[in-house]
């Protein structure tokens, strides 16, 4: 997820104002409604992605585009529900503002908010046209699973993170990623000529939207026919390593190596971690037009079934299926916990505000005891990763507090100025439920 300047006094000005008043959107309930539609009420692949149409169109995706489909475990974890308990819960704003979690979760357009304290609902609430058994997607969310499966791998020997990406992709020589290492694709250190500027339609992120089929191409982009045609096209720039750059794309080569390596796609590779977790839903990819799993921004699912996962790796794995997994699941959470040097976040100023003090390891953020206490005034915990995505999907897990919170969302726009708000929340949690001394 790429962030807007949040350091301005104009953005910051403008999150003061969005908690003054949320923008009024036609109902979802109108959205497809009769036999046919309305012209007006009509979502499809030109619009899903636009406001107000992403409010049906989140929840939606299968009826929008082929999908690639998680059986649900055969014995579902159970998940008692809960009133909404937390709404007045208070949180300082970025902007300096004293915000409830009421207003904040109504101006963030939020569709699902889920908080578990060690495995119990504390809260649980839905819009009125989401429900607990819908799928939503969670977009870059989706990345931090792939980096958990290739952690997984790493740890049972059966891919090296050291092996250059054309010993393992001979189709990517000459492209940006060839000389990359697996741990550079999996650390967002890719040097890359690439933009995230999602209201473009000629940046590389667009590109990656029409190869992923999420949008028809204009016809200057017609050969964006597939990812595994749209990879090999993208162009080195600048040296690997020692930095940070998020590009989408660099998840779709960590996934395109997974499936290399093992010969097996991304879904079934999940599946037994989906069934571990006590998922009670089908989970489901987007697939490309060539069948493929979208693997940096295509993940569907229930708020409860990832906050189902999150307990799963919140309990350190203890209920995966067998002991050769659970071990190799439990080596794969303790590397991403070490993180990596939050100087590599710091140094992207967007990044940084929006997740002070935390580096970036395996797809997912971590967060770091020493820069999250000075800057937050919150306790001193080393033990708190997320997974974040545009227009406001979240999957947060603290192991110190035993939390772990999910929020969908259906923002009208990609990136938010509220989303560091949204951080900022979670961290307040934290504290809330952190063991006190």
């Amino acid at each position: 997820m790429q962030h807007s300047r949040y350091y301005s006094a104009e953005n910051l000005a403008s999150l003061k104002a969005e908690y003054q008043q949320v923008p009024a959107y036609p109902q979802a309930s109108t959205m497809m409604a009769g036999f046919p539609p309305s012209a007006s009420d009509v979502v499809d692949r030109r619009n899903w992605l636009q406001a107000p149409f992403n409010k049906w169109g989140f929840n939606h995706v299968e009826q929008l585009m082929p999908t690639i489909r998680l059986q649900p475990a055969n014995a579902p974890a159970p998940i008692a529900p809960a009133m909404p308990e937390l709404q007045n819960q208070m949180f300082t704003s970025v902007c300096g503002d004293t915000v409830s979690l009421a207003k904040h979760l109504d101006c963030s357009h939020t569709d699902a908010f889920i908080v578990l304290h060690k495995g119990q609902m504390v809260h649980e609430q839905y819009a009125e046209h989401q429900a607990a058994n819908q799928q939503h997607i969670m977009f870059s969310v989706t990345k931090s699973l792939i980096g958990l499966l290739a952690e997984q791998l790493i740890a049972e020997g059966r891919l090296d993170e050291r092996r250059l990406t054309q010993t393992i992709i001979p189709e990517l020589e000459g492209s940006a990623f060839a000389d990359a290492s697996v741990r550079q694709l999996m650390d967002m250190s890719v040097g890359i000529e690439y933009q995230e500027i999602y209201d473009d339609p000629d940046s590389e992120s667009s590109q990656f939207g029409y190869a992923c089929g999420f949008v028809p191409a204009p016809e200057k982009w017609q050969s964006c026919s597939s990812l595994y045609d749209y990879l090999p096209r993208l162009q080195k720039k600048g040296e690997h390593g020692g930095l940070f750059h998020y590009v989408t794309a660099t998840t779709e080569v960590l996934a395109w190596c997974i499936e290399r390596v093992t010969g097996k796609a991304c879904h079934q590779h999940l599946m037994p971690i989906w069934h571990a977790a006590g998922c009670e839903h089908d989970g489901y990819f987007v697939a490309d037009p060539k069948g493929r799993n979208v693997c940096g921004a295509g993940f569907n699912a229930t708020a409860r079934d990832m906050a189902r996962l999150g307990q799963l790796l919140l309990n350190n794995a203890i209920a995966a299926a067998d002991q050769a997994s659970q071990s190799s699941l439990q080596t794969a959470l303790k590397t991403i916990r070490q993180g990596s040097d939050p100087a590599l976040l710091a140094a992207d100023e967007d990044f940084s505000f929006w997740t002070p003090g935390a580096s970036y390891r395996s797809q997912w953020y971590v967060f770091h005891a020493d820069d999250v206490a000075s800057r937050t005034n919150s306790r001193t915990s080393s033990n708190a990763i997320m997974a974040g995505g545009i227009h406001g999907q979240y999957l947060y897990i603290d192991f110190d507090a035993e939390l772990v919170i999910v929020k969908q969302s259906s923002l009208p726009v990609a990136v938010s100025n509220i989303d560091s708000d949204t951080v900022a929340m979670f961290r307040a949690l934290s504290n809330q439920f952190a063991p006190k001394e």
